[in-house]
């Protein structure tokens, strides 16, 4: 897929793109040249891989250790009755091939953790995060700066959600929240109701901001927090910088390998 022209076929599947000024012909070639990891493939990964799919991202990364449950089929809509108690990311690469079959699956059944964060994320362009708990956030955004790899971040809560990128050198996910919040503070995912059609609006907005990370086009959310109220129907934005004392990406940073640390963030996703 990355040779220097598109086949008749490709002409074909990507026709709306290639009309597009803002993509053509280049920015097609750089899609499919491109390697973009998906971190979370629930209610997040599940527009964002379906879209990076049709877009015709060359290599798509899947990586979560869950298997599919009957109350995820609610919002995780690139799974099916055909998957349940499967692994999630075997399931997505079907559904994924089955949309685009000159797309490239790599599939990661594995909890990403300060073991082997590094190494995985090192392989791709952009990191994408479809987590649901802080201390995954955390890890995602502390490697993808130490590798200076952008990462596109979007999360949701209940009715809410929000979507900002991170790039190496203008501000990291410490800047917003430099601590998690104490335990107990926030109720667990699974504890929590979710609108079903709230991570559909996230994650394709997530997939917007990859395309155009990868392509180079367009005015990215970076030192942006897009918010959502589903219930009221509104967008809001706020803005944000690099905090200079971010023991991450700061002046004097403290922070330089991950390493295991559950209080601070640093640690493992669960």
């Amino acid at each position: 897929m990355a040779g220097s022209s598109l086949t008749s076929e490709q002409r074909q599947r990507y026709a709306r793109h290639l009309a597009l000024t803002e993509i053509g012909p280049a920015g097609q070639q750089r899609l499919m040249r491109a390697r973009v990891l998906v971190v979370g493939v629930g209610a997040l990964g599940s527009p964002v891989a379906l879209y990076l799919a049709a877009a015709g991202v060359g290599t798509l990364g899947l990586a979560d250790h869950d298997r599919v449950r009957l109350s995820n089929l609610q919002r995780q809509v690139i799974h099916s009755m055909e998957g349940l108690d499967q692994s999630k990311v075997d399931g997505a690469a079907r559904t994924v091939s089955a949309l685009n079959p000159d797309v490239t699956v790599e599939t990661f059944a594995e909890t990403v953790n300060a073991h082997n964060a590094m190494e995985l994320l090192g392989a791709f362009d952009v990191i994408v995060d479809g987590t649901d708990s802080f201390a995954a956030r955390y890890l995602l955004s502390d490697a993808a700066y130490l590798l200076r790899k952008p990462l596109v971040h979007g999360s949701i809560f209940r009715i809410e959600g929000q979507v900002t990128v991170f790039i190496p050198g203008r501000g990291c996910y410490r800047c917003l929240y430099p601590e998690p919040p104490p335990p107990g503070a926030i109720e667990e995912s699974e504890q929590v109701g979710v609108l079903a059609a709230l991570p559909g609006i996230v994650g394709t907005i997530q997939a917007a901001e990859t395309i155009k990370l990868i392509t180079g086009v367009g005015d990215g959310l970076v030192n942006r927090v897009l918010l959502h109220d589903t219930m009221a129907m509104t967008f809001h934005e706020v803005r944000y910088r690099r905090n200079r004392a971010c023991p991450v990406c700061g002046d004097r940073p403290t922070v330089h390998q991950l390493a295991d640390d559950a209080v601070r963030g640093v640690g493992v996703a669960r």
